[in-house]
């Protein structure tokens, strides 16, 4: 996190409400509803692939087309 901070990047963070976090111009808290700790890795999934999705499309990457997708399925 300290390196995001110093390249001066925008940071998203998950949480939920029990966390002691608050958005400001370098963060943005999204928050998460609270889930008992076995579930949290799923719960968190969701929103992050979202995030990554959405982050791809504005970055102009072709989120459809994936590169050596063949070669990693055929290789034995």
């Amino acid at each position: 996190m300290e390196e995001v901070r110093a390249r001066d990047d925008q940071m998203f963070v998950f949480a939920d409400r029990q966390a002691s976090l608050v958005s400001d111009d370098a963060i943005k808290v999204l928050w998460v509803e609270a889930a008992p700790e076995v579930v949290v890795p799923i719960l968190y999934t969701v929103p992050l692939q979202l995030l990554s999705y959405f982050i791809a499309i504005i970055e102009g990457t072709v989120v459809d087309q994936p590169r050596n997708l063949a070669k990693s399925v055929t290789v034995e």
